[in-house]
């Protein structure tokens, strides 16, 4: 059965938007962190350690030495942390489109963020200086009274605004009305995602939303702006990337495990999406740790 996006229903109390921070000692052990899901509010999450996968709309990618996401109101996305230690901590911050009432539409000042929370519809990642900077600061809200928190959200979201160290992490927006729309592309990514370590075929995935073979081609492409063998290589890709950081395998075992049939073949893909060799990857990930 393909996987749907849950609504979540997120308690906002006596504030302008939810903050939590969670850590080693304080953390839900029912926390669902593969749950597909989405909701109105748009989410801000900083992780401050530690490597892992993020899947956000219909972008599957790692990240290491921590994270810093922005998604979009109703968004499809899982959660980035499945384990605590005491070098990672999560913050978590929700809050909806119009927080601020109309102010993000009429002030002025404002217009870098509501063009920013309009980026988000597709995700953005941040990297470099903005994603340690904005971190510390997420984390520094714990110690904060209401309104001071108000204020530093208001000027984390100026700095996400201002700065130029992101990437967009899909080609569309997503909206509530796109979820129902793309509950087709749902099962064939969930089909994807079940079967990536064994034979992918063309007409199975075709056959799931009772297509022919040229017009799924042509839906799925418009809808990822990938093909379908470009997407399931990169799945596999990615799956490989989280193996070659987080485990001794050896590189060839990981290339079969991946769904990959062929060794060669293997290298030469990894090389031309990731710039480098599995090898070579891997020695770089062991350096920086």
């Amino acid at each position: 059965m393909p996987i749907k996006a849950d609504l979540e229903t997120i308690q906002i109390e006596n504030k302008s938007f939810y903050y939590r921070v969670f850590d080693i000692n304080n953390h839900n052990p029912n926390h669902k962190h593969q749950k597909w899901h989405y909701h109105p509010e748009i989410e801000l999450v900083y992780i401050s350690n530690g490597k892992g996968k993020r899947q956000v709309g219909l972008d599957l990618s790692n990240y290491s030495n921590g994270d810093l996401v922005l998604i979009g109101s109703n968004v499809p996305h899982t959660g980035f942390t499945d384990y605590f230690d005491n070098e990672r901590k999560e913050v978590v911050i929700q809050f909806k489109p119009d927080f601020l009432g109309n102010s993000l539409l009429n002030v002025f000042e404002f217009k870098k963020i509501q063009k920013l929370l309009e980026l988000s519809k597709r995700g953005i990642v941040f990297s470099g200086k903005t994603k340690k900077n904005v971190g510390i600061s997420m984390l520094g809200l714990q110690y904060e009274s209401n309104f001071q928190q108000l204020l530093t959200l208001l000027r984390i979201l100026e700095n996400l605004s201002n700065s130029d160290e992101y990437k967009l992490l899909n080609n569309k927006e997503f909206s509530k009305h796109s979820i129902i729309e793309n509950e087709r592309i749902n099962k064939v990514f969930n089909y994807i995602k079940n079967n990536y370590k064994e034979k992918i075929c063309l007409n199975e995935a075709s056959n799931l939303i009772f297509m022919t073979e040229p017009s799924f081609c042509r839906y799925f492409k418009k809808h990822t702006d990938k093909t379908f063998t470009k997407f399931v290589n990169d799945y596999r890709i990615n799956n490989a990337l989280k193996l070659l950081a987080q485990s001794n395998k050896d590189i060839k075992n990981i290339c079969y495990e991946c769904g990959f049939n062929n060794f060669s073949h293997f290298n030469r893909l990894f090389k031309k999406t990731i710039k480098i060799t599995p090898s070579e990857y891997r020695k770089k990930i062991n350096s920086t740790e």
